[in-house]
């Protein structure tokens, strides 16, 4: 279906016209219809499939401006979660005059975000940790709310955030509309939803999408090989970005020191990193500064990475659905991904039971048609780029343009290839730059001005 036959107001099909999105997805093709309505929704799809529009899209629509008022939130399992949504949501509204969207996360000082929302907004996205810290403060008025989404529900239950979503929706007004996004629909999900909504519709698109071409492979070893095999895996494919999923956030320390010691541009991702060390390891992941992230499917959700040329299951997961939801994040957007399990002899049983619920069976080619790993043990897998982090964000107007501009420029004297992918956050920006300028780019950056004003600079280990 056409965007143009889905009764959006003209900033948005202007919007959506500039980003050339022409034809919606199935999820918004079939929700956002029922959205702008203001009916209750359960909607039932992948991730990737566009359901972060399915639900921004008819809240834009519908926000009044001039009431500097919270109209809807959206909560979300994890900080980079709601980091993504909100983004989006600013994206798409951007030609709305004034609109504000507010990020209500933990791992950031709550005393800015209670500031924020004394001076006003129109829609907040956060976790239920930081909304209900905020409610039992009294800084969040829920009282002018009409819509709440509960983003990725079935991932914020299996965190165990259940009681919370139920006392943040006991906040909310009775006439508030009520919207459910989820990659799969448990018993607790139907529970929620009797609970909170009135008489859903129901829009499941997961059956009628075709499936993503993932290449699933496993390879047999004994349990002490397991490291040696994945540098021989990584050694084979060279994948530009991969994710290697671990069971245990112990393993994930152990095997970032095992990679980077062999020379794998690699980092680390697990719940005893402080927030601040969190989003630079994402930063340097989405700008390809890292090539390999290692996490846990705690610390993993959320992750949202374009373009992920490979998953590895390090462990192999004891439920079928965090299988299929690990190798989601590879084969999207017409590109074919690749999963690879390494598979101990205690795990047949476990991929006989994926490979049930999924109805693929994982090729099993030979560990000997792997090449060995080189020299000393070493993969060459290290990263053409580094990153910097300039301490000046969104809030302080910075802008992609305004860096590229003091790195290119006649000050900075670097090429536009030597210049990667620009992220801007609320208070610091990333920047990737090649490897073999990143000390001049330091110098100059540092030396110069940015929309004439010194920023610190500093080089992101």
């Amino acid at each position: 279906m056409d965007f143009s036959a889905l009764a959006l107001s003209p900033p948005l099909l202007q919007v959506l016209a500039e980003l050339d999105f022409q034809t919606a997805t199935p999820i918004q093709a079939q929700s956002i219809p029922v959205l702008l309505q203001g009916k209750d929704l359960v909607g039932q799809a992948r991730t990737g499939s566009g359901k972060t529009a399915a639900f921004a899209l008819p809240i834009l629509q519908k926000v009044q401006l001039p009431r500097r008022q919270l109209q809807a939130l959206v909560l979300c399992p994890t900080r980079e979660l709601c980091a993504q949504v909100a983004g989006e949501i600013r994206r798409l509204g951007r030609r709305l005059p004034g609109l504000q969207v507010l990020v209500l996360a933990g791992g950031q000082p709550v005393r800015p975000q209670v500031n924020a929302l004394e001076k006003g907004a129109h829609v907040a996205v956060g976790t239920p940790g930081r909304i209900l810290d905020l409610l039992e403060r009294e800084a969040l008025d829920t009282r002018h709310l009409a819509t709440v989404v509960l983003d990725e529900a079935d991932r914020m239950l299996d965190m165990g955030f259940r009681e919370d979503m139920e006392r943040i929706l006991g906040e909310t007004p009775a006439m508030r509309q009520t919207v459910l996004f989820s990659a799969t629909f448990p018993p607790d999900i139907a529970a929620l939803s009797r609970s909170f909504q009135k008489n859903p519709a129901r829009v499941t698109v997961v059956e009628s999408e075709a499936a993503p071409d993932i290449q699933q492979l496993g390879y047999t070893c004994a349990p002490e090989e397991k490291t040696a095999l994945l540098l021989r895996i990584l050694r084979q494919y060279q994948p530009g970005s991969a994710i290697v999923f671990c069971n245990l956030k112990a393993t994930v320390a152990e095997l970032t020191r095992a990679l980077r010691g062999a020379g794998v541009g690699a980092d680390g991702l697990q719940g005893d990193l402080e927030q601040f060390e969190r989003d630079q390891v994402m930063a340097r992941f989405r700008n390809r500064s890292t090539r390999v992230l290692i996490a846990t499917d705690v610390a993993g959700r959320g992750i949202d990475v374009e373009a992920l040329d490979a998953v590895i299951n390090y462990d192999v997961p004891s439920q079928p659905e965090q299988y299929v939801h690990r190798i989601g994040r590879t084969g999207r957007a017409g590109r074919r991904g690749l999963a690879i399990a390494l598979v101990t002899p205690s795990d047949e049983r476990k991929v006989e039971g994926l490979e049930e619920a999924t109805g693929v069976k994982l090729e099993r080619p030979r560990v000997e048609t792997l090449p060995p790993v080189g020299a000393a043990g070493k993969v060459a897998l290290e990263s053409e780029w580094a990153t910097l982090s300039i301490s000046a964000g969104r809030k302080d107007k910075m802008r992609p343009g305004d860096i590229l501009g003091a790195l290119t420029g006649e000050a900075g004297g670097l090429s536009a290839t030597e210049v990667g992918k620009i992220e801007i956050q609320d208070r610091i920006a990333y920047v990737a730059v090649a490897k073999h300028v990143v000390r001049v780019a330091l110098q100059r950056l540092s030396d110069g001005r940015i929309k004439g004003r010194k920023y610190r600079i500093e080089l992101v280990r």
